[in-house]
């Protein structure tokens, strides 16, 4: 990959879109990186996720840059595209391309990405934006075109570091940090809390209500917590146990 930018999204493009696409095209040329270093055998290893290779990771990645490309596709046209034909053919897709050659699977990825950044670029007007799409037909829930930067923003960066292939959430950008911290408090929680990143002097309230507890650490490292990975170790709170938070 090169370190050429895509362009920046046309007219209509909500105001955080362009810095999300910026971050993303820096994380997809580490995660390429990344790939391109792996043996076969590397890629065979268990990775981060249970029940998944490297090979099932990085196929996953592939594939969901594909179908958000499809979404952003059909959106330029004025079309609703689903990201995926069902959740039985998204487990399928990904455990074939998880078998094929390592040739194959780095070429699908760095393929997906350069197709989605050319989809996102080209993508103009605030119908097409504001557009929405299903995860899968007839799910029930839709998104906003808007948040597809965004999706593919964690996946990336997430997915990179469940790798296990010495990429952690210490070397994300620490906009990047920022972004995830932010975007985790639109979920729900059993218990308010608060987050104080230190590295960034900022905090973040989560769930609804006072806060019960506060939670101190950098921002990369609460971003990895907030996602139930981790065991918050190098966190530090104010009362007898971290809060629960939803697995990402």
């Amino acid at each position: 990959m090169t370190d050429t930018a895509p362009p920046a999204p046309g007219a209509g493009a909500p105001p955080w879109v362009p810095t999300q696409l910026e971050l993303l095209t820096g994380a997809d040329q580490r995660l390429v990186r990344t790939v391109d270093a792996l043996a076969a055998e590397d890629l065979a290893r268990p990775s981060l996720l249970p029940g998944w290779s490297r090979a099932h990771v990085v196929a996953h990645l592939a594939l969901n840059a594909e179908s958000l490309e499809r979404v952003l596709s059909a959106a330029a046209r004025g079309e609703q595209q689903p990201m995926y034909a069902s959740p039985d053919a998204r487990a399928a897709d990904i455990e074939e391309l998880a078998k094929a050659e390592v040739s194959e699977l780095r070429e699908r990825l760095m393929a997906s990405t350069h197709c989605f950044a050319r989809a996102a670029a080209s993508l103009s007007g605030d119908d097409a934006w504001h557009g929405r799409f299903e995860r899968t037909p007839g799910g029930g829930a839709t998104f906003s075109v808007a948040t597809v930067p965004l999706m593919r923003l964690r996946e990336v960066e997430i997915h990179h570091v469940d790798l296990g292939a010495d990429y952690t959430p210490a070397e994300w950008p620490e906009a990047f940090a920022a972004v995830l911290v932010e975007s985790m408090t639109k979920r729900p929680y059993p218990q308010p809390f608060r987050v104080l990143a230190r590295d960034l002097a900022r905090t973040w309230d989560f769930g609804d209500g006072d806060p019960v507890a506060n939670v101190t650490g950098d921002a990369a490292s609460l971003g990895w917590w907030l996602t139930g990975r981790g065991d918050g170790a190098d966190l530090t709170v104010d009362q007898e146990r971290l809060p629960e938070v939803p697995s990402w």
